[in-house]
């Protein structure tokens, strides 16, 4: 038997996994998190797919942490593999826990397989998190894509792997979803063809597009295609935090000043 808690944060859905998860053992969570995507792929499918799920869900299994300060340990996993971080589904997960009677008010620390996140709940509905260090791996990065030619993006990383493109030749609106799903999905095609790839050989398993926001509080409006081949409802925190590295190293955007990106959805 299998327990859950669904949550939505900004539209994006996430799946916490509270019982009847796999014993993984006591490692280092990067070590436990890659035992999970070896072994059991087929949980992770089950507890995510139709008829319970869809694509664009997240899944968090909770694990004890290597670092007893932290409240927990937490797995994050999409339907096709697992993700180093996830924004949304921190601030759904301490949403989650507070539903449960687990935690109040308060700040913690997660232990995530790509490092320690600081997050605070506010109240019942809202969270704010730290995500771990990001940086720009690669600027100014050139790939011919099939029916689209030469796209230019940078590589960086916010929690996952990320190439994102500043001026989309689709415009990111709702409306033209099934065109930004196979042009994003072609670019990662591209990267995978040409041997692209971020630091140490990683894959860039996410692809981010940029266009001028339609909300006026909005600095931009993001299309996210995930790794799991569907696009991130949320305006995807991971995927923020890579933006803000690159911003940060063109020196284009101030120290401490708010950043508001709007997601393909409309929130923010």
């Amino acid at each position: 038997m299998i327990q859950v808690i669904d949550s939505h944060t900004c539209g994006e859905p996430t799946r916490v996994i509270i019982k009847g998860g796999p014993d993984l053992g006591n490692g280092p969570l990067g070590e436990r998190a890659r035992l999970l995507e070896r072994e059991y792929a087929d949980f992770c499918r089950s507890v995510l797919r139709e008829p319970r799920g869809y694509d664009a869900m997240v899944g968090v299994l909770l694990v004890a942490p290597v670092n007893k300060d932290c409240l927990t340990g937490a797995i994050f996993f999409n339907t096709t593999q697992n993700l180093g971080m996830c924004g949304h589904a921190t601030l759904g997960l301490l949403v989650t826990l507070y539903h449960q009677g687990q935690i109040s008010a308060g700040k913690y620390d997660i232990e995530t397989p790509v490092g320690i996140v600081s997050a605070e709940l506010h109240d019942a509905n809202t969270a704010s998190v730290i995500n771990v260090e990001s940086y720009r791996y690669q600027s100014d990065v050139v790939v011919e894509v099939d029916k689209f030619g030469a796209i230019t993006g940078d590589i960086a990383w916010g929690g996952n792997w990320f190439f994102l493109v500043y001026h989309s030749p689709i415009a990111v609106k709702f409306k033209n979803i099934s065109q930004l799903l196979s042009f994003a999905s072609a670019i990662k095609s591209a990267l995978e063809e040409h041997n692209i790839k971020a630091f140490d050989g990683a894959p860039i398993d996410h692809i981010e597009l940029y266009d001028k926001p339609q909300n006026s509080k909005a600095h931009s409006k993001n299309f996210v295609l995930c790794s799991s081949g569907d696009y991130d409802r949320s305006p995807c925190g991971t995927g923020c935090s890579a933006k803000l590295a690159c911003l940060a190293e063109d020196g284009s955007w101030p120290e401490n000043k708010e950043w508001v990106q709007e997601s393909i959805i409309g929130s923010t």
